[in-house]
């Protein structure tokens, strides 16, 4: 942990000015600098504005929460109790979070039946029992069994004659929480003798997508009355708003003049204070690139709380996209653009290769240590919990393909002189054309990747297969999770090192997708961070910083706030938010553990407090840098 003060008021009033949403460490020895008011205290008052913007948000959103309706019922399936007597078996069953009642009337004489059932996101897979049900013993008297559902997804029914094992009928339908269904089960006779299979809602399901809809819907509100405020109080000063348009140019160029030392701020971690450079020409610290990170962070914070036990925002059973599955990558994608720009800069600046190795291995060795000894959520099982530690965890991943990318990048880049006629005949190929041996690299890595998940022979496995293993693909594969990847991890790692709790780009995803979540070349999967799974997310997050750098640095009409905050302190927000998840007043307990609204509340205080902290740190000049 790292503190910092600046030890002249100059300094703090350079840092706090907007003209690049840019904070200067140190200027050269021995001069001042002096900027026009009007053009320096524009981001310093706005910062405390979106702080308090951000308390009021997370205030309005828990109101709504606590608010909304989407509680469970009182004792369950108890709330509203029927007259027949029959519906007392309801009583029988406890509602949990996401399920519903389905009672099965079975009024067929001398025939039981079983029921079966499978999610519709269930992608070819098997039937799954869910329950018997005796034979009617006489007419007009039917037998009932009661049984929850699901309500995540829309389930499949299969009734099926338990004597005979053939199925009966079949039902889909999208069940509600805390709902009451019945499905008859009868004969008919109209002129043929026929099964029906009816379903009747005997009672209606709460709306539990609703605290979520009124949180969003008010914190848009919230967003866009701020703004509209601070539109309102900045009318006085539009002349001084004019003025820095106009001077915006001369005033960059007299602080170039002014600070004549570059930044001694170590540009390779992720967590510094933002800096300029002073070179005319030379990239400057991107604040969009600190509010994109921070966007993820606060995104993967909710999540990783829980997000409200709603099922988008847990990860994909095993293809397609959720939340969830959103961040990580934007992460990696976050990590690699900020290794491009610093080491350019920094080599830029003299510092010689082999330093700059020494600093990346130890970057790195430091990053897996943390993922192994702070993040490890096994500390109950032992003070350390070798056994079953997991070994290729977020920060530890994230440790490797730091090291990965930065030496290549180290061994292959260029000082940024070198680009300028490039830059100036075919800039749109410079990426391709600058680049090209990290680009064949890349390439050999996938193509060893495709190698290996499709060629490699896989014991008691079809060659190639990509997919869930147990119940998917109707049962044929139960011990082939995950295919080559899968066998690799458990060869190399071995299974107690693994998650044990997996949820079984551009062009080049649309071809390998063909737009489809099951019917692909190669599914986008976040279990095996397949190809098109990493193109998908790069993507997203290349159009998203597309859209944050003229937003934030070029035009200035958003200062990254809140996001910007806990972007400048991710490792810090990171580890802090793991190690201290199951304390107050992160976490606390709960009057209805299976209500929505109660989870959605809790994390989203919990969120909205690492934001806080990010804030107070950031103006306390607290980082934690590696």
């Amino acid at each position: 942990m790292t503190g910092a003060r600046p030890p002249t008021a100059e300094k703090r009033r350079a840092e706090e000015r907007g003209g690049a949403g840019a904070a200067f460490q140190e200027a050269a020895p021995g001069r001042k600098l002096r900027l026009e008011s009007a053009a320096g205290d524009m981001r310093g008052a706005p910062g405390a504005g979106w702080a308090l913007a951000a308390l009021l948000l997370a205030a309005s959103m828990l109101s709504a929460a606590l608010l909304a309706p989407g509680g469970s019922p009182e004792q369950g399936a108890e709330a509203e109790p029927q007259r027949d007597l029959d519906l007392d078996k309801k009583r029988h069953v406890e509602l949990k979070m996401d399920q519903a009642l389905l009672l099965i009337h079975n009024e067929r004489l001398g025939t039981n039946l079983t029921v079966s059932w499978k999610s519709e996101r269930c992608y070819c897979c098997l039937f799954q029992f869910l329950v018997n049900v005796s034979q009617s013993g006489e007419p007009g008297k039917p037998s009932i069994a009661a049984v929850s559902v699901s309500t995540q997804h829309r389930s499949v029914l299969q009734i099926n004659d338990t004597l005979e094992e053939k199925e009966i009928c079949r039902l889909e339908y999208k069940f509600g929480e805390f709902g009451n269904y019945s499905v008859l089960v009868k004969d008919t006779y109209n002129g043929v003798s026929e099964i029906a299979c009816d379903l009747v809602v005997n009672k209606n399901p709460v709306d539990s997508d609703l605290p979520v809809t009124i949180a969003f819907l008010i914190g848009l509100s919230l967003v866009i009355a701020i703004s509209f405020l601070r539109l309102l109080l900045s009318l006085d000063d539009f002349s001084n708003w004019i003025s820095k348009a106009i001077n915006s140019r001369e005033t960059d160029r007299l602080i170039n003049s002014e600070l004549g030392s570059p930044s001694r701020a170590d540009p390779l971690s992720g967590d510094i204070q933002p800096e300029m450079w002073r070179q005319v020409g030379s990239p400057y610290r991107l604040r969009c690139v600190d509010t994109f990170r921070g966007l993820a962070l606060i995104l993967m914070v909710f999540v990783n709380y829980g997000g409200g036990k709603y099922w988008y925002f847990k990860h994909s059973s095993w293809n397609g996209l959720t939340v969830a599955d959103l961040v990580f990558p934007w992460f990696v994608f976050i990590m690699g653009s900020s290794i491009f720009l610093s080491m350019t800069s920094i080599l830029q600046r003299g510092c010689s290769k082999f330093k700059l190795l020494g600093k990346i291995a130890w970057r790195s060795f430091l990053l897996i240590c943390i993922g192994i000894f702070i993040v490890n959520p096994n500390y109950c099982l032992g003070p350390l919990s070798w056994d079953k530690v997991r070994i290729p965890g977020v920060l530890q991943r994230l440790g490797v393909t730091y090291f990965v990318v930065a030496v290549l990048e180290l061994l292959f880049a260029k000082p940024m002189l070198e680009n300028c006629v490039l830059e100036r005949s075919c800039p749109f190929l410079r990426d391709i054309t600058d680049s090209w041996p990290q680009w064949l690299f890349i390439l050999i890595l996938e193509s060893i990747w495709l190698g290996l998940t499709f060629l490699l022979p896989v014991p008691g496995c079809p060659t190639g297969y990509l997919g869930p293993g147990g119940i998917g693909d109707f049962g044929k594969y139960p011990n082939c999770t995950g295919g080559a990847a899968g066998y690799i991890d458990r060869l190399l790692l071995g299974d107690d090192h693994l998650y044990q709790h997996p949820s079984s780009a551009g062009l080049i995803s649309v071809a390998l997708t063909k737009v489809s979540e099951n019917e692909a070349f190669i599914p986008i999967n976040k279990n095996l961070w397949s190809i098109s799974y990493v193109t998908t997310l790069s993507s997203f997050a290349f159009f998203i910083l597309l859209v944050l750098y003229p937003v934030v640095d070029v035009r200035g009409l958003w200062t990254g706030a809140p996001f910007f905050y806990p972007g400048m302190n991710s490792i810090l927000v990171y580890v802090g938010h793991e190690v201290f998840e199951d304390y107050f007043p992160f976490q606390w307990k709960l009057k209805d553990n299976q209500s929505h609204k109660e989870h959605l509340t809790q994390n989203i205080v919990a969120t909205a407090l690492w934001v806080l902290i990010a804030y107070i740190l950031y103006k306390k000049k607290i980082f934690w840098k590696i």
